[in-house]
């Protein structure tokens, strides 16, 4: 622990200040700065065949730049959007930091994105460019836009292999990228309608360093594992831009979830911070870890869904550390934690980091920091604060609100501020899915099932679930001539898996012989969640 420990949240959030540079490039002013030490540990990759990598930031350093002078070489140029879709291997970090020194932006993907999902990624935001592993590549190859193509692995044809970059030089005049300048782009699932691409400037990059000094208490001899998958901005929170600003090394592991060999990873590299999603810890601690050294592990965290208590009793018996859980938005990054060496509240996402100002909006459209319940607002400015939706000012401009002359940014997510200032989640104000951590928009889904011949409406909402928090589930009123049964339902959800990205599938369908519906013909999603509840 530091020092800041022995000094009371409401003075460090007083004395706080957001003192930005005018220009930040990461790349530059992060890696290439802790770079100026050889020696310093950056990255360990571990792979579920047991393969081992490590790299100082000096040799991200240099294989960045490398990187970027290929990206330049391949038509590349500063401002353009360039896709970043690899699973958990070293390429995803050096590849990210390449696309930010030319002061290119990235657009971190998972790759569970079908050809579909990618094409509209590439499509809305202008894309040009798009790195990829080898077994990725037929996914673009209808997708004529990206005219830059980059494989890592045995290049196809009218692909350039990550390995060209080799010959180049090691060297490269990083960008200046104005503190509120485009830097990164997220696409989250909305409610209604297609993805948003939610963009951040480069004063968040700069800004992710709170939460990895307030909420991860990292530093410099930290190693910090965080299981989050690279296309989530979480994956920035705590796997890139945060932990790599404190100058900490980072655990990869590319491999499936195994409870067991969670425990090993954690023991071997001698994790000190290990960030995983409810999902996860609720496997966890049934695991039975008195044969792992755990004595490095000084820190728990975890965030995108709540935490129950008995999940907090049982960790701290099993690894003797606290769970730490934490709020945030892809549009907001963290702004909500439990702090290392405070109290924790049972059920509460924890107090606003220092640089956050909290409020709720009431019924009477009044915003109460404290004893209220009602909309979580963030006080504006904020670096951390997204500049915007990719070419959608609109839907921009309807999460901008003035409530007695103050400007606030509106979450969408209700919650309760109690009188110490804790904040409890109590629920979406959309219709947003969160299942697994994963953040699932029911349009996209119903889009996706609206196109089997056998559907003819259908509805989709999520329900309660104590393993995923919740489950995707259907509402389908079939076509004349098909019945609904299990061999139906299987192909249904196995169209949905072809159609958009597995994890969005439906995993409980329910055939219907109409949706409830309000007299201007929306379908009234509450009542079909109720049904589930009763």
């Amino acid at each position: 622990m530091n020092d800041k420990d022995n000094t009371p949240d409401d003075q460090i959030d007083a004395e706080f200040r957001w003192q930005m540079p005018e220009a930040f490039n990461f790349a530059s002013d992060v890696v290439d700065r802790w770079a100026a030490d050889p020696s310093k540990l950056a990255l360990l990759a571990e792979n579920a065949a047991g393969d081992q990598q490590s790299f100082t930031y000096a040799q991200v350093s240099r294989l960045s730049c490398q990187l970027a002078n290929l990206l330049v070489n391949q038509g590349i140029q500063q401002g353009d959007r360039v896709i970043v879709m690899l699973p958990r291997i070293p390429q995803w970090q050096i590849a990210m930091t390449a696309v930010l020194r030319m002061g290119a932006i990235p657009i971190p993907c998972i790759t569970m994105l079908t050809t579909k999902d990618l094409a509209y990624r590439a499509e809305h935001a202008g894309a040009k460019g798009i790195i990829t592993i080898a077994p990725e590549c037929p996914k673009f190859d209808t997708i004529d836009s990206l005219q830059t193509r980059i494989c890592v692995g045995e290049a196809p044809t009218g692909w350039v292999g990550l390995s060209e970059a080799d010959a180049l030089p090691e060297s490269f005049e990083a960008a200046t990228v104005g503190i509120d300048d485009p830097a990164i782009m997220y696409y989250t699932s909305g409610s209604t309608g297609n993805p948003k691409g939610v963009t951040h400037a480069s004063r968040a990059l700069w800004a992710w360093k709170n939460s990895a000094e307030h909420w991860l208490d990292l530093g410099p001899g930290d190693r910090i594992w965080c299981t989050a998958d690279t296309g989530w901005s979480k994956a920035g929170t705590s796997i890139l831009f945060g932990p790599w600003s404190r100058g900490t090394a980072v655990l990869f592991y590319d491999g499936p979830f195994e409870p067991a060999k969670r425990f090993d990873l954690l023991s071997r590299h001698q994790i000190t911070c290990f960030c995983a999603a409810a999902t996860e810890l609720r496997q966890l601690v049934l695991e039975d870890a008195s044969q792992y050294d755990l004595s490095t592990l000084r820190q728990t965290v975890s965030a995108g869904e709540s935490v129950n208590p008995e999940i907090l009793t049982r960790w701290k018996a099993l690894t003797g550390t606290y769970v730490l859980d934490g709020y945030g938005q892809t549009e907001t990054l963290m702004t909500i934690t439990n702090r290392p060496g405070r109290e924790v509240k049972a059920g509460s996402m924890g107090r606003p980091l220092p640089g956050v100002e909290c409020a709720v909006r009431t019924g009477d459209d009044e915003a109460q920091s404290r004893g209220a319940t009602g909309e979580l607002l963030i006080g504006l400015p904020n670096p951390q604060v997204m500049l915007g939706y990719w070419q959608d000012p609109e839907r921009t401009a309807s999460t901008q609100v003035t409530i007695q002359g103050r400007e606030w940014f509106a979450t969408g997510d209700n919650v309760e501020i109690d009188s110490e200032g804790y904040v409890f989640f109590t629920g979406r104000a959309d219709d947003i899915i969160n299942s697994s951590g994963y953040r699932i928009g029911p349009q996209e889904v119903e889009n996706a099932l609206s196109g089997h011949p056998a559907v003819r409406e259908c509805a989709v909402v999520g329900i309660p679930d104590e393993e995923r928090g919740e489950l995707v589930k259907a509402w389908i009123v079939l076509k004349d001539g098909f019945t609904g049964n299990d061999a139906l339902t299987a192909e249904l959800q196995n169209h949905v898996k072809a159609s958009t990205a597995p994890y969005k599938y439906p995993r409980r369908i329910a055939f219907a012989a109409d949706l409830p519906k309000t007299v201007t013909g929306k379908i009234r999603r509450n009542v079909l969640r109720a049904k589930d509840e009763t």
